[in-house]
């Protein structure tokens, strides 16, 4: 029983670091964080979803900077919508259960301490297969967040402990 435990936990360890990495799909404007967040925030609501939630990450990692030991500014603002598609995540889940664990959706928005003026909003990747009708509907509510004319794409590879 203890060796089925220990094999369980070293499959599941594995998993997770496979999964840790992933890529995003980046797009940069010079249009500002509240413009991209109320433009974010109308798309999601003009393809009929619900925000179930947005999470302050930028205000948080400052609320919490002096009590970590940092001293390093992160963001100006940054701020994760998430949502989910009752129609678009039946439908992946219907090809494969598991598709699960990349629901709710979430997309970023992040205007850096370092790049002040120049705003990022962007999503994770998902796999091939059923999870690209996801993967667009993800990429064609961040191009209608912004001006199609005013964006540079980018995307990198990040790697989470």
């Amino acid at each position: 029983m203890k060796l089925s435990t220990l094999t369980a936990a070293i499959a599941l360890t594995a998993t997770t670091v496979a999964a840790n990495a992933q890529e995003m799909v980046t797009y940069t404007t010079d249009q500002p964080f509240e413009d991209v967040a109320f433009g974010l925030e109308t798309a999601i609501l003009n393809e009929g979803l619900v925000i179930d939630h947005v999470s302050h990450v930028g205000e948080m990692l400052e609320r919490t900077r002096a009590d970590v030991g940092s001293d390093v500014v992160l963001y100006k603002q940054a701020d994760a919508y998430s949502f989910c598609s009752a129609t678009v995540s039946r439908e992946v889940m219907e090809a494969d259960p598991m598709n699960i664990a990349y629901c709710p959706y979430d997309i970023f928005i992040a205007e850096h301490a370092d790049t002040p003026g120049q705003v990022t909003i962007g999503y994770r990747t998902f796999p091939e297969g059923a999870m690209q009708k996801v993967q667009a509907l993800l990429d064609g509510i961040v191009r209608a967040a912004i001006e199609a004319d005013q964006l540079t794409r980018g995307s990198r590879c990040i790697t989470r402990n």
